[in-house]
């Protein structure tokens, strides 16, 4: 594969237009690397866990809970990403058939659609993800005592006892720090460009393994200065801490700055990087092996229908 200049957030325009490959790939990926974003979550939601490597965390949960423990929570989650993946490619699809209307698409364009689609996304899609962060999080030893434990039979259940314990709204939680955090993939591509540009003064053309290494670190540095969010939409998606009783807003601007306060207070400024190592490479892997599994899949669908595939992505 061979990527000129100006094709860079091209590839995820691309993905959007053959999503079930795009799909699968994503779904693969999350599943293979399961575990992986397990102890991010113990990390981020249980503070007073002294484990701190990734390998660690993994084998206390396994130690404590049992071989599978590392994979509680894969079905809802799986469901949640496959629905959040086509809500979001249905937005963007048809929101770009309206705007751009057979025109030629820019860059400009297609971040702004990426941003619209992505809140639309975090919107309809919060309430899985609330309910799957708390099925995937029940039956952990925890070591944080101001935890409240959950008892939820299924998916069906966990909606149920939710709204007539906490209210509708609770399935709303961490929608705030989710709707800043639309903007990470505005930051990872600002940044894939700004190091695009660089190679491509000293070179032609990109490589696929520049293109994968450039991607990786862009991904890395977005999800690096967004951290600290993701751990606060965490705590808030989780809603069994015993908080204040004035910050039970969970979706206001003031709790996100209570929270984070409180963590930094408690365990500095390394409090709000729980689990990112973890993150870092789950993201790192998912993105490499999402991208096999998308390329794979995708050339086999052109063999099978017969068509050449474009060189050019």
């Amino acid at each position: 594969m061979k990527v000129r200049a100006g094709e860079g957030w091209h590839f995820y325009t691309l993905c959007s237009r053959t999503f079930p490959p795009f799909n699968s790939g994503s779904v693969t990926a999350m599943t293979v690397f399961f575990p992986l974003d397990t102890a991010r979550l113990r990390l981020q939601v249980d503070e007073k866990r002294k484990s701190k490597t990734t390998p660690a965390v993994l084998l206390e949960i396994i130690k404590e809970e049992g071989l599978l423990a590392p994979y509680r929570g894969w079905f809802p989650v799986i469901s949640s990403l496959c629905c959040s993946n086509f809500v979001y490619f249905y937005t963007f699809n048809s929101l770009k058939t309206l705007w751009v209307k057979g025109q030629h698409s820019t860059t400009g364009k297609d971040l702004v659609l990426g941003v619209v689609a992505g809140v639309a996304n975090v919107l309809l899609t919060t309430p899985l993800w609330v309910v799957n962060t708390r099925l995937k999080l029940q039956g952990a030893k925890f070591r944080n005592e101001d935890i409240v434990p959950t008892n939820y039979k299924g998916i069906i259940d966990a909606f149920h006892q939710i709204i007539r314990d906490e209210g509708v709204l609770a399935l709303w939680n961490g929608t705030f720090p989710s709707l800043l955090l639309v903007f990470n993939p505005a930051i990872q591509f600002m940044f894939y460009e700004g190091f695009k540009r660089k190679l491509l003064k000293r070179q032609a053309e990109l490589t696929s393994l520049d293109v994968f290494v450039i991607g990786a670190i862009a991904k890395a540095v977005a999800t690096t200065l967004t951290y600290p969010l993701q751990t606060v939409q965490s705590i808030l998606r989780f809603g069994r801490h015993r908080l204040n009783p004035e910050n039970r807003t969970l979706g206001s601007l003031k709790n996100v700055f209570y929270l984070l306060r409180e963590r930094v207070r408690r365990f500095g400024l390394i409090g709000l990087y729980k689990g990112l190592e973890a993150k870092l490479l789950q993201t790192v892997l998912t993105a490499a092996l999402m991208i096999l599994v998308y390329e794979k899949l995708t050339a086999a669908t052109f063999t099978v229908m017969g068509l050449k595939r474009s060189r050019r992505h």
